[in-house]
Order: C-alpha cells, then sequence, then structure tokens
C-alpha cells in the first residue's frame, strides 16, 4: 500500500540517503550518485522533461509518482517535484513496491 511506500521513504531520508529539491537532485545527478529518480506526476511538463533527459542520460531509472504535495508530505518537507534515491538497496525496495503497485 502507500503507507509501506512512504514508510520506506522515510527510513531512506533518515538514513540520510535521499535528497530533494531541485538544486541537491540535479547536483546528485551530475556526480553519478543517483540510484533512483522520483518525480511526482503534477509537476511541469517541462521540468519532468529536464529531469527525464538528465536520467536518461546517466542511465538512472524514473518512477513518475503521487504529487509534489505527497512527496513533500512523506519526507515532513514543503512540495517537491523530484526525489533522488542515492542508495542501492532502498532504490530496489522501493522499486520493488512501484512494481508491485504497492503505492
Amino acid at each position: 500500500m502507500q503507507r509501506s511506500f512512504f514508510h520506506l521513504l522515510g527510513l531512506c531520508q533518515r538514513a540520510g540517503k535521499l535528497v530533494s529539491g531541485d538544486f541537491a537532485v540535479r547536483e546528485n545527478m551530475s556526480r553519478g550518485k543517483v540510484k533512483l529518480l522520483l518525480i511526482a506526476m503534477n509537476t511541469s511538463e517541462r521540468i519532468k522533461k529536464d529531469y527525464l533527459r538528465a536520467a536518461e542520460l546517466r542511465s538512472v531509472p524514473v518512477s513518475l509518482v503521487f504529487t509534489k504535495e505527497e512527496l513533500g508530505q512523506a519526507m515532513g518537507k514543503s512540495p517537491r517535484a523530484s526525489v533522488a534515491i542515492l542508495d542501492d538497496n532502498f532504490a530496489r525496495g522501493i522499486a520493488g513496491l512501484l512494481e508491485k503497485g504497492e503505492m
């Protein structure tokens, strides 16, 4: 369910293996640290396109999930257009939940 996804996202943040916000996501993308990129569904098409292009150049898997408000709320922050997972294990866990439809 959505609860499992948000729980794992919260654990990832507390472990320091997650970054959010435009600058932090782009910085970590350019350094090759991002293992999974989550983009909010209600992000503008221009920004989605920029993130998708950057992820494709670096072969980073991408998922379009939830809204900016829901992503931000899951981390106890303001709305977030994107969230980057920096750890392989958390990325696999979150991707697994998304594949199972447990969101």
